[in-house]
């Protein structure tokens, strides 16, 4: 007997369906658009990172040029480094809007110790201001000059201005007198002491108003306020 073929059909295979170009330019729209959304964030937050180091840099700065001035003006003493060679009056503070001497302690890590002249200038190269710091060994009421001179010490730089000004009592007022721009009585110490910075792009610096003790003990105590 002869057997029965069997015929299987077979069923027609599905064709696989191509993506369209329209689909194609929709797919790379929205990768260029995912693409530009992650630039413009990761742009942004390092931007924002940038700035935040710039203004910690400039806060960390200021606090240490301010709290230097601070420290120093603040620990003046009445002790005279000259004398006027006209009126032989003591010269214990003189104040300039742009200069400022007086004589404080130094510290031993920044120097030898012992009372030494504290030179603050303010000096000015075209559009660029900074202040510079001179200290000198004081003996005897006079400066001495060492045999091997110091450099000034740059404190800041980059400054669009920066000035001094004095305050004290008003004798004739018996109240706290105005701001001058110069301190008219260098064998005295002023109660306070301001010191104006500007940045080079005009920002102002925190105000800064120092008190002098001793001058404070020999005003007999009195502090009048700001």
């Amino acid at each position: 007997m002869k057997r029965a073929r069997r015929f299987v059909r077979s069923r027609p295979t599905a064709h696989a369906r191509g993506f369209t170009l329209i689909e194609v330019l929709l797919a790379m729209v929205l990768l260029v658009a995912g693409l530009t959304l992650a630039f413009a964030t990761l742009s942004a937050a390092t931007k924002t990172a940038t700035r935040g180091e710039v203004l910690a840099q400039r806060s960390e700065r200021e606090r240490a040029v301010e709290g230097f001035l601070r420290k120093r003006i603040a620990a003046t003493r009445p002790i005279p480094f000259a004398f006027d060679q006209s009126t032989a009056v003591p010269q214990r503070f003189v104040g300039e809007p742009d200069r400022l001497r007086f004589v404080a302690d130094l510290p031993d890590y920044l120097g030898q110790g012992g009372p030494y002249l504290h030179d603050f200038a303010i000096e000015t190269d075209g559009d660029q201001t900074r202040m510079v710091l001179s200290l000198s060994m004081v003996l005897a009421g006079e400066t001495i000059k060492e045999a091997r001179e110091r450099p000034p010490e740059l404190l800041v730089e980059g400054l669009k201005s920066a000035r001094f000004r004095y305050r004290a009592i008003d004798p004739q007022r018996g109240q706290l007198g105005e701001w001058q721009e110069r301190w008219q009585t260098p064998d005295q110490l002023p109660l306070f002491v301001e010191v104006t910075l500007t940045d080079r792009d005009g920002r102002d610096w925190p105000p800064l108003i120092v008190s002098l003790p001793l001058a404070t003990a020999s005003a007999g105590g009195f502090v009048p306020e700001l």
